[in-house]
């Protein structure tokens, strides 16, 4: 794969990119693929049979991750097993661990899981309070749809114990 400038991009095998440049020459499928800012998408077919296909595309990074901008300036958002977790998907999904661990029997208690973990018996008690919390919030959570002003501080400690409080804390402190 090369790009606009003639830059070699093919790291996997079974394409054919072909430089200049450093001479790099990969059979493989018959497919070149090149990337470009501009112009319109075409197919072109060589007497060979070999076909080359332009796509103007762009990379950007928003939030860290790499999104493919089309010329028409839309986006395709990342497949979910694309993307690391959040911080509060982490402590949601240690939580659920911890709170199976106690229920199973693997462990008696929650200062146990801190000792096994190396980590403060109080973090272990939060992130188990994250379990208590109202499917739609949770679902929020998983969905990264949350406020950036929302902590995990004030999902975890000492959250209600009925979800319809849970849900006036969570949204007065969107604003």
């Amino acid at each position: 794969m090369t790009n606009s400038s003639g830059n070699n991009l093919d790291r996997s095998a079974g394409r054919e990119a072909v430089n200049p440049k450093d001479g790099v020459n990969n059979k493989g499928s018959g497919f070149k693929i090149e990337m470009s800012q501009s112009g319109d998408p075409s197919v072109f077919e060589a007497s060979n049979g070999k076909l080359s296909i332009s796509v103007p595309i762009s990379l950007k990074r928003r939030s860290g991750r790499q999104l493919i901008t089309l010329p028409d300036g839309k986006t395709h958002e990342p497949r979910p097993w694309d993307t690391d977790p959040t911080p509060l998907q982490l402590a949601l999904a240690r939580g659920h661990c911890w709170l199976a661990m106690l229920e199973t029997g693997q462990v008696k208690s929650l200062r146990e899981i801190a000792e096994k973990e190396g980590i403060d018996n109080s973090y272990v008690s939060r992130m188990v309070n994250l379990t208590t919390l109202a499917p739609d919030i949770v679902e929020a959570i998983l969905d990264d749809q949350l406020p950036p002003t929302l902590t995990l501080f004030d999902l975890a400690v000492d959250p209600p114990k009925l979800w319809s409080k849970q849900r006036k804390r969570v949204y007065s402190l969107k604003s």
